[in-house]
């Protein structure tokens, strides 16, 4: 019986189909290397894109920040001129209370007792004078204490006045402090 080979035939199957399989194989990486470099350029303008957008916010935050000091400036400034409204309200409303109070100082101080100093430091009335008895000096703490523009008596010193190195009943120096009070703001509160 007569041989054929078909070694060859199959020879070339295996050729056709390896080409074929290389050919696809090329072709695949070829398409992966499409998706990839599309994916990349998609990628890239979703980043560019977000950039754009975080460069933006930041321009926009810089902005921000740029209103919110000049809002807290404001605000300070505005707490400040506050402030001085409300200091020259109380100078307004105390005007009138030196005159009540050296009117209350008159009315205050008994026969027999002079002032030679009358400091004030705020609210506090230091009082510095001369009397002929002591019981003088209690008379005005006393007088003080009942007062409606003054409270609070606390006799600081009470030295009694000499003539010639010796003591004499002549009269005594004081010193007293005070506080000074408002029956108008005490009726406001």
């Amino acid at each position: 019986m007569p041989r054929i080979n078909l070694l060859p035939w199959r020879e070339e199957l295996r050729e056709l189909r390896r080409n074929q399989f290389f050919v696809a194989l090329g072709g695949a990486v070829a398409a992966a290397a499409g998706v990839v470099f599309i994916a990349i350029l998609v990628m890239n303008s979703v980043i560019s894109h977000q950039l754009n957008r975080n460069n933006v916010l930041k321009e926009e935050m810089k902005l921000l920040d740029k209103k919110i000091t000049e809002i807290k400036d404001l605000e300070a400034e505005k707490d400040r001129l506050v402030a001085r409204m409300k200091i020259i309200e109380e100078l307004q409303q105390s005007r009138p209370e030196i005159v009540h109070l050296f009117e209350e100082m008159v009315v205050a101080l008994p026969n027999g007792v002079y002032l030679t100093s009358l400091k004030q430091r705020g609210r506090r009335l230091n009082l510095v004078g001369a009397a002929e008895s002591n019981t003088r000096v209690s008379a005005f703490m006393r007088n003080i204490d009942g007062s409606a523009w003054m409270t609070r008596p606390d006799l600081e010193v009470v030295e009694v006045l000499s003539k010639n190195g010796r003591k004499s009943q002549t009269g005594s120096r004081f010193a007293v402090n005070a506080l000074q009070d408002s029956p108008i703001k005490q009726e406001d509160e």
